[in-house]
């Protein structure tokens, strides 16, 4: 993989000598957060800019909002427009890489067939590609983190939703209809018996993903008054858990059992020796340590093995501008992309 990518930036320091450096962006497009980078063509980030996105509602605002920070963090690195050479989309819902469509997401305002690739290639000129974000976070693990070895492995992002992001045989695995990964919709003991509609939070995302925690929480009230129950987040409740509070203890090892459940069950399917937690909720060290315990004592030997992710929020900004290094350099080297790009 490193030689592939000092190949790269080899190939392109050759074309481009009579134009200057180029230099592609990686995007983090979320419900509330819009993530920018800018990385030269080796994958070394130069520049960052983010922005609300939380009053915006048509994906034509959002258009403009990526060329706003395009533009920003270009200037920042005093380089023109045209060094740009393409870009990376990592977007939260079940999305058609192929034909650059949003098919369906709950949270970016409902979008539904929505053709981004084709509105932010035709307003900003460059190459573009968009995957799903945590597919996006899977290639900046392979890449850059703890996955680097790994042949094989799922990487399990619980933030405000959950979703997983499918290694097999060192490419993503994103399914016939680009679904593979929505785990939010299993259905585990303790969750909604009756599947939910497709671009709705699924059983489980709405037990174990962030705001789901946040809403039991408020309705099981706490026993620590010190602070409302309605201003603590998912990892600030873990962190009570961890202080000795019971409630907080309670939902720590009800949301650590569906979590476990989930690998456990992914594991039987896919026979994945790694699982690599991401997201702020499921790279919480409680959450992680309780749920290896479970496992551990529910598979004798050759479980899955849980870690947490190196990269952070960062492994879907590293995967976005892996992914858009590998359309900016299709021309110059044909075979040089990321290894799961496929």
């Amino acid at each position: 993989m490193r030689q592939e990518i000092e190949q790269i930036a080899a190939a392109e320091q050759n074309a481009y000598a009579s134009t200057g450096p180029g230099y592609v962006a990686g995007v983090d497009l979320g419900g509330t957060n819009l993530r920018l980078a800018l990385a030269d063509m080796s994958g070394r980030i130069l520049a960052r800019w983010s922005s609300s996105t939380a009053a915006i509602r048509g994906p034509e605002a959002v258009i403009q909002l990526i060329w706003v920070g395009v533009k920003s963090m270009l200037h920042e690195v005093a380089a023109p427009p045209g060094a740009l050479r393409s870009i990376g989309i990592g977007v939260p819902g079940i999305t058609d890489v192929k034909n650059g469509i949003v098919i369906a997401t709950s949270y970016l305002m409902g979008w539904r067939d929505i053709p981004l690739r084709a509105l932010i290639e035709k307003e900003l000129n460059v190459p573009v590609i968009i995957d799903n974000d945590v597919n996006m976070a899977a290639t900046g693990e392979q890449w850059f983190g703890n996955a680097k070895d790994a042949a094989d492995f799922v990487f399990l992002a619980i933030g405000t939703g959950i979703g997983a992001g499918i290694v097999l045989n060192g490419k993503l695995h994103r399914g016939n209809r680009w679904a593979a990964g929505e785990i939010g919709y299993m259905l585990v003991p303790g969750a909604a018996e009756i599947p939910a509609k497709s671009g709705e939070p699924g059983a489980l995302e709405s037990m174990i993903g962030g705001e789901g925690i946040k809403n039991q929480w408020q309705k099981l009230g706490s026993l620590d008054e010190s602070a409302p129950p309605s201003e603590l987040n998912a990892t600030e409740i873990f962190d009570r858990a961890v202080d000795g509070n019971i409630r907080a203890k309670e939902l720590l090892c009800q949301s650590a059992t569906m979590m476990a459940q989930t690998i456990y069950n992914i594991s039987l399917v896919l026979d994945c020796p790694l699982f690599v937690l991401g997201g702020t909720v499921g790279m919480h060290p409680a959450l992680c340590d309780a749920a290896q315990k479970m496992l551990d004592q529910w598979i004798v030997s050759g479980g899955p093995r849980l870690v947490r992710s190196s990269l952070g929020t960062d492994a879907q900004l590293l995967g976005s501008i892996c992914a858009a290094l590998q359309i900016a350099q299709a021309s110059i080297i044909p075979s040089a992309v990321c290894a799961n790009s496929d």
